[in-house]
């Protein structure tokens, strides 16, 4: 047995440690999502069982991902629960099919900047719906009105002495997973997560807290395969636009999770392709349940590389004991007071947010800090898909613009021919810039173009140069002369320099 596993021992204790991670995180974005508790925990259990076993990133754990809550709960409260599950089968469908056409290392052209902005656009919106969600209120549907309304709701909370019982629930428990790391090592071996929810249950019964708990409906209660109903949503075509933006969103933030993974260890490199396949498997699957869907998780994966996996059979086994803790313990879920839960994404949200890569951003590179901060507002202001729309936008604007940079210098010693010297990267985008330049040069004195420095001319912009020297100079002026281009023609009785 362990001839064939030599793994065996170090995978088994991993899988533990990410079934232990796994718990309060399934739970907690299910009840944020606006779905059964149990819900979570089934896709934890299809990203163990299903994407688990697929080939792709041997490491990275998949299942529901507080990246994804806030776009959820905009599909959950705009097409219904039982939508959920054909937006999702058919997002899955999608990232097979991009898996197969071999799209999925495309994903790695993703500028990082917008991404890091979406997950902070994402973590800002969290904490401030989990925060209504933390004193037993119902937070407002959007972002802007999430963070607007938020001194409203703290004063409400300060006269109520329900809200303040669930308040410091909440509070404890971020405080808890916060200052965990600073426990003792043997200590440390229970995740904070976990041990702050153990701590918030054990308190709010000890002390009758009049706080709400987790709603429990039975695992089998929870799979709902979506109906006819549910599929006649499809001629809807905004119902399209929240498939594609399942889809691609929950490949942006696994790719990119693989890729981080990867830096963890020293082991096999991620197949990016096979492992869309295996995320759009997973969400399939996840779809055809009516469950949530899955995305690679870096906390859990993270977890499951330091616990010490070797492979992949950590993350199906974590999958095994989540089904045998829905099956045989839904009573537990039942017990776990929702402030905690809600503090528990507090401080996922937080983690979210890039402080230090913005900070260095804007020290070096202040156009992608720019576009960092941009997305992340747009995201609040406006909804997910709109405002990942926008940072990408954005981006192309300043890529292109940035590779159209090109730098005129004229130098003119008063006396023999004005040297006009082109580089950069001479484009449309640059173009009425340069012929303003040279529009400007006297006519009675010969030029000397100088296109030696030029990486790239492209058509509109060498065109609209040979029409330029074709038509400056007056009568008896010596005509512009262009040198450092190959591919402009030259008389035959000239050697390298052109007369054009």
């Amino acid at each position: 047995m362990l001839s064939k596993f030599p793994h065996l021992r170090q995978d088994l204790l991993a899988s533990i440690v990410v079934f232990l991670v796994a718990v309060p995180l399934c739970v907690g974005v299910a009840v944020a999502s606006g779905v059964p508790a149990e819900v979570g925990l089934v896709t934890g259990i299809v990203g163990g069982l299903v994407t688990g076993l697929m080939r792709g990133s041997s490491l990275q754990v998949s299942g529901p991902a507080a990246g994804m809550t806030v776009l959820v709960f905009e599909a959950v409260s705009e097409f219904g629960v039982a939508t959920l599950g054909v937006i999702v089968l058919f997002a899955g469908l999608l990232q097979l099919a991009m898996g197969f056409l071999g799209i999925g290392r495309w994903f790695r052209a993703i500028s990082v900047s917008v991404v890091e902005g979406m997950l902070c656009g994402i973590g800002l919106v969290i904490i401030a719906g989990q925060l209504y969600a933390a004193a037993g209120m119902r937070a407002p549907e959007t972002g802007i009105g999430k963070i607007v309304g938020l001194p409203g709701a703290f004063a409400d909370a300060l006269g109520s002495t329900e809200a303040l019982a669930s308040l410091a629930i909440g509070a404890g428990t971020v405080a808890v997973v916060v200052l965990w790391k600073k426990t003792p090592k043997g200590v440390q071996a229970l995740p904070g997560a976990l041990a702050a929810v153990i701590l918030a249950t054990v308190a709010s019964s000890a002390f009758s807290l009049p706080v709400a708990t987790v709603q429990v409906e039975g695992l089998l209660g929870v799979v709902q395969p979506p109906g006819a109903e549910a599929f006649g949503e499809l001629v809807s075509p905004a119902i399209w636009g929240t498939i594609v933006a399942f889809a691609l969103i929950a490949s942006a933030e696994s790719l990119f999770s693989a890729a981080a993974v990867d830096r963890l260890h020293n082991g096999p490199r991620t197949e990016y392709n096979k492992e869309m396949i295996a995320q759009g498997a997973g969400n399939t699957v996840c779809g055809l349940l009516g469950a949530l869907p899955l995305t690679a998780v870096i906390v859990r994966s993270s977890a499951n590389v330091n616990a010490g996996a070797k492979t992949k059979a950590s993350r199906v086994l974590h999958g095994v004991w989540l089904l045998l803790f829905a099956a045989a313990m839904p009573w537990a879920l039942a017990l776990i007071p929702l402030p905690a839960l809600a503090g528990i994404l507090v401080h996922a949200g937080w983690k979210l947010i890039p402080f230090r890569q913005t900070a260095a951003l804007w020290r070096g590179h202040r156009g992608e800090a720019l576009i960092l901060v941009v997305t992340a507002v747009s995201i609040v202001a406006v909804n997910m898909f709109e405002g990942v729309l926008i940072g990408l936008a954005l981006s192309v604007v300043k890529t292109a613009w940035q590779a159209s940079h090109a730098k005129l210098e004229v130098i003119d010693k008063g006396a023999g021919p004005i040297q006009v010297y082109l580089s950069g990267n001479a484009t449309f985008l640059r173009l009425p810039r340069i012929l303003d330049t040279l529009e400007a040069l006297p006519e009675d004195r010969p030029v000397e173009l100088d296109l030696s420095g030029v990486h790239h001319l492209d058509h509109a912009c060498r065109t609209a140069l040979e029409n330029w020297a074709e038509r400056h100079g007056a009568a008896g002026t010596s005509p512009v002369r262009v040198t450092g281009d190959g591919k402009t023609a030259r008389p035959e009785n000239e050697e390298p320099a052109t007369a054009v």
